[in-house]
């Protein structure tokens, strides 16, 4: 009779049941199978190995192969160590148990629960109630296994897969960040161009033209779509950079999480709930820099021309409803560019506003006459810490600090060097990394002869600057423009009240 039966030796291991000792071990289990058969003389027998699986649900290769097998006639008769190795989701081993095995007439056997679905036992009665054990036995390992992954990231511990751009697993702490010499350039890169003014799109456009490497390709890792493997990148991965707090030196983790222990889909965590600690490996960017730029990609959100950079571009808004003012694109008839409220464009029929039309040309000339008119009109001492801040990029850094980073900088300089002998890196990535490098030297030498020369009068520096009024210098002074529908111009400063 053994003859006729055809046996699939299912055999699964998790990560879980491995830290529960040899007992479970992929060896201990085959050896155990194996004797069953020969005790038993099935001269028809297959094994099939899932290392490394959660029980928590049947998306597992080799089970599914078994499966397959099973739907072919090639296999009648499945066993397993214990109902465990099966499955630990009660729900799937039940529709195995009671429906899917008898309706292809598959024989089942658990061996050290002496479970066997031809004999008539009262240990097959209770499997139901085994199931339900196996399943609560995978709710609690991953409580507790959740419970241990928050209290480290509560510790400030990193405990994620892989780093983000610009920083790397430190080699003697696997829950520590340190920052990568081969990747912190791209992301001082990309925060130097949006505190330029740049929206993400512009950004984008600018690293792929100077084909400044994505993570994908100085890591070689495979992307998920075509334009991830070629190394393009788009503006989705700017912002996600622009808006990681990472990067200031603050660890923020439990921001997605496993929708529960059953299903391996990832939900977004609400912010309120994310798991901060500051300051726990060192910044990129600074704290300061860092909250500049969230302002600026606030007024940056809804810039509908991307390719034309306008100079008041996210800084429009109607004054009776305090919805947005939108750039329209020139018109073909005399090319001139007009503004329009989009409230009263989305609700036209409605009446809730008017268009605000207004000849954008003429209003950008306008205010930039308003701007110089009101500094002329200040006191000088209530904008100088603005221009100061708008002259010196690391603002009111000390020399000692600056210094410091520049020390820091020729380390990596040397180190990338002592690596291009050792053949870690290639000649070309060591060129462009170093240029790279280089530059931000030399802009760190021109910030320190600035802090050191002092002999230049502050008014001096403030008209010099007045005269090529640009976005920078726009997104720093103003928070909002308003017109009202009698074209009427009301600017709201960062530094005074409007």
């Amino acid at each position: 009779m053994n003859n006729l039966y055809k046996v699939g030796l299912y055999i699964r291991l998790s990560k879980e049941d491995e830290k529960c000792g040899e007992s479970e071990s992929i060896t201990n289990q085959k050896s155990l199978l194996l004797r069953f058969v020969m005790e038993n003389c099935y001269a028809q027998y297959s094994f099939f190995v899932d290392d490394g699986y959660s029980g928590t649900n049947f998306d597992r290769p080799a089970f599914k192969q078994m499966i397959s097998d099973i739907e072919a006639g090639r296999i009648n008769m499945v066993v397993t160590k214990d109902l465990s190795r099966l499955g630990r989701d009660y729900i799937g081993c039940g529709e195995y148990l009671e429906k899917y095995f008898p309706e292809h007439n598959v024989r089942y056997i658990a061996l050290t629960d002496n479970i066997d679905t031809t004999l008539d036992s009262c240990n097959n009665d209770i499997v139901p109630f085994k199931a339900i054990m196996n399943d609560y036995y995978a709710k609690d390992i991953s409580k507790k296994i959740k419970t241990a992954l928050i209290t480290k990231q509560k510790d400030g511990k990193w405990v994620g897969g892989c780093p983000p751009l610009g920083y790397m697993i430190a080699k003697d702490n696997k829950n520590k960040l340190v920052i990568n010499p081969n990747e912190y350039w791209i992301i001082r890169k990309i925060f130097k161009l949006a505190l330029k003014g740049n929206t993400t799109y512009q950004i984008k456009e600018y690293l792929n033209k100077e084909k400044i490497p994505t993570s994908s390709i100085i890591r070689g890792i495979r992307g998920n779509s075509k334009m991830a493997s070629l190394g393009i990148w788009n503006t989705k991965t700017i912002l996600n950079i622009l808006t990681n707090r990472i990067y200031t030196g603050d660890l923020v983790q439990h921001k997605r999480q496993k929708l529960n222990y059953k299903v391996k889909k990832i939900v977004p965590v609400l912010k309120d709930n994310w798991i901060i600690v500051p300051d726990t490996h060192d910044a990129i960017i600074d704290k300061e820099d860092f909250i500049k730029v969230e302002e600026l990609l606030n007024k940056n959100k809804r810039i509908k021309n991307k390719n034309v950079k306008r100079l008041l571009d996210g800084l429009l808004y109607c004054y009776e409803c305090k919805h947005r003012l939108s750039i329209c694109s020139p018109r073909k008839k005399d090319n001139k560019t007009y503004l329009v409220c989009n409230y009263y464009r989305m609700y036209s029929k409605n009446k809730v506003c008017t268009s605000h039309a207004f000849n954008y040309d003429i209003l950008e000339r306008e205010i930039i006459k308003l701007i110089k008119d009101k500094i002329n009109k200040l006191d000088i001492n209530k904008i100088k810490l603005e221009i100061t801040k708008y002259l010196d990029t690391k603002d009111n850094t000390n020399i000692k600090k600056i210094e410091i980073e520049k020390n820091k900088k020729i380390n990596y300089l040397d180190k990338m060097y002592l690596d291009k002998l050792d053949n870690k890196i290639d000649s070309d990535m060591y060129e462009r990394i170093s240029n790279n490098i280089k530059l931000e030297i030399k802009e760190i030498d021109e910030i320190l002869e600035l802090k050191i020369d002092n002999n230049q009068n502050i008014e001096d520096k403030i008209n010099m600057y007045l005269d090529k009024i640009d976005r920078e210098l726009i997104i720093r002074l103003i928070d909002r423009i308003e017109i009202s529908k009698d074209k009427d111009i009301f600017i709201y400063y960062n530094f005074c009240n409007h």
